[in-house]
């Protein structure tokens, strides 16, 4: 099999065809079906809808969402959005292409670094464990700003590591991609953008003493083409919008990460079993690559301790923070994948496999989950704890009641973590890296080929409003009134309509106090007077709000004119 192993071990040329390949392997993995899913909302709904409203409108400057003023991030990702959808046309394809594009370049970036830090066998293989990570891959397929962030964040670590590793007129082209990477992180998610590559620059100062980049940074020009990039939307949505600055800064910045004012509050602990989850498969092997990477923090020009820092300063600043949301440590990713490629290809190039417990362990939970896969529809009582869960729980345990879901489609689905469970025990008695990183890579490969047709089958038309917006369009004239309980921006994006706010507007309460408002945001009282008026009126509910509507209540016999198995979509008439 050594055949299979001879592109990694050349150390020499290559980069194009390097690059070229990457590009094929992971452009048709990222990108392939792409716009085959629907919308889910809320994220996704969110981050297409202001781009088609600011195509609608015209305005660039002030991002608005159901037609309300909406200033909780930057533009960055509204505007490379509005840019797909006015190339590719309102669709799915072309509100998560940006998305898709910024994880493909991550990868892109990562090969670059690794083989400028380290050599070609560990920026290959750091591309590909980047690549395979499952949370990586899935987070890359939906409209998210951390995937866009991550992109900014990488380059802008990535340049300034460079640039302490170069002299003269490459180090000042290196620190002003620092600062041009940085000023897209502020336009992409606000000052976490300086303070994040902020806080990892000051601690590998403090731990490696190479005090004399402070001197070398050309702060004044660098600065100023900071500014250039970052400031004149800040300016001009201020100048425009008033109140932006107070609720941008102090608001979703300072209340954000000291309040629990978006109700996202999490244990302290919570990232260290979401990155255990979103790194897999190649999580089992981190705490080997940390610790590898602690004994070789100084070699290489301090390599390995910039890598460790990085990952190591996001995740606890994160984990201080009272809101806290998966996506988070995406920008620890590629960092960590470089770590655990150098702890890989060092162990090859050592020939040494001190791996067989990991392998072991990955080993009896890929089985155990291979098992408990084939098994989901016996687990009769799985579904009804879900219930008790919360509301993912109750998504997931409705998406098991389906009744298409039997034994003909979870055993071959259990197979692949079986079989790929089996394989690594193999890989362990015969005691080779190459053929385990293979293995891996391989497995992640057939999960971005599996999990995304798995999830457009049977959990995504749960999760999206689309069907019921194609309901909306199919059954509403001009002068029906469409409302939803709480924001779902999605059915906005499909329909092209301003919906009622009925009850909490959740994220548009700010929106909802700007301006004129009148008739768009009401309670479920105000609601109930037009639900039991003449006019026609189409409310979009969660299932269990379907009782707040029954004839019983308001004497009104309600339609139901859709269903997608979590939301239903009523009528008055």
């Amino acid at each position: 099999m050594s055949h299979l192993y001879e592109p990694l071990n050349q150390s020499e040329g290559h980069w194009l065809r390097d690059l070229i390949i990457l590009l094929l392997l992971f452009g048709v993995l990222f990108l392939g079906g792409l716009g085959s899913a629907p919308l889910i909302d809320p994220d996704e709904g969110r981050y297409a809808e202001i781009p088609r409203e600011m195509l609608e409108k015209n305005d660039f400057v002030t991002p608005t969402l159901n037609y309300v003023k909406y200033f909780e991030k930057p533009p960055l990702l509204y505007w490379v959005n509005a840019a797909s959808i006015s190339l590719f046309g309102q669709n799915e394809f072309a509100g998560r292409l940006p998305s898709a594009l910024s994880g493909l370049f991550t990868i892109l970036l990562t090969y670059i670094a690794g083989r400028n830090f380290f050599d070609r066998k560990t920026a290959i293989t750091g591309a590909m464990i980047l690549g395979t990570s499952a949370g990586f891959m899935l987070q890359s397929r939906i409209i998210l700003t951390d995937m866009l962030l991550t992109l900014c964040l990488t380059g802008s670590m990535f340049s300034f590591l460079l640039a302490s590793r170069s002299r003269n007129q490459k180090q000042q082209f290196y620190f002003y991609l620092f600062f041009i990477f940085s000023a897209l992180a502020v336009l992409t998610k606000g000052l976490i953008g300086i303070v994040l590559p902020g806080g990892i620059i000051f601690w590998y100062l403090v731990l490696s003493g190479q005090w004399r980049l402070l001197r070398e940074t050309p702060w004044f020009s660098g600065l100023l083409l900071f500014l250039a990039v970052a400031a004149p939307w800040f300016v001009l949505v201020s100048l425009k919008n008033p109140e932006f600055p107070h609720f941008f800064f102090i608001h979703e910045h300072f209340q954000r990460y000291t309040s629990t004012v978006h109700n996202r509050s999490q244990p302290f602990w919570f990232f260290v079993p979401i990155l255990i989850l979103t790194f897999f498969p190649w999580s089992f092997f981190l705490a080997g690559s940390l610790k590898k990477g602690w004994q070789e923090r100084y070699n290489s020009k301090g390599t390995s301790l910039f890598l460790l820092i990085w990952p190591v300063v996001i995740i606890f600043f994160f984990s201080l923070s009272s809101s806290k949301l998966v996506p988070y440590i995406l920008p620890t990713f590629p960092p960590l994948a470089l770590l655990t490629a150098r702890a890989l290809t060092v162990q090859y190039q050592a020939r040494q496999a001190d791996f067989r417990i990991t392998l072991y362990v990955l080993a009896l939970l890929l089985l155990t989950t291979g098992v408990a896969v084939a098994l989901l529809p016996l687990m009769s009582w799985l579904p009804p704890f879900l219930q008790k869960t919360g509301q993912l729980g109750r998504e997931i345990a409705g998406i098991l009641n389906e009744p298409g879901i039997a034994l003909q489609q979870t055993v071959p689905a259990g197979l692949l973590p079986f079989c790929l469970g089996l394989l690594l025990i193999w890989t362990s008695r015969i005691r080779s890296i190459q053929l385990l990183i293979w293995v891996l890579c391989l497995f992640g490969i057939l999960l971005e080929i599996i999990l995304p047709s798995g999830f457009n089958k049977y959990a995504a038309e749960r999760l999206s409003s689309r069907s019921l917006a194609k309901a909306v369009l199919a059954n509403a004239d001009s002068q029906t009134i469409i409302a939803q309980s709480a924001p779902r921006q999605g059915i906005n994006f499909y329909t092209g309509k301003r919906l009622i706010t009925v009850g909490d507007p959740d994220e548009l309460a700010f929106g909802s106090r700007q301006g004129n408002q009148q008739g768009w945001f009401l309670t479920q009282e105000q609601f109930y007077s037009l639900w039991r008026s003449e006019k026609r009126v189409m409310i979009v509910v969660p299932r269990h709000e379907a009782s707040l509507y029954e004839s019983s209540v308001h004497n009104v016999v309600p339609s139901k004119l859709a269903d997608n198995g979590s939301l239903l979509l009523l009528s008055n008439r």
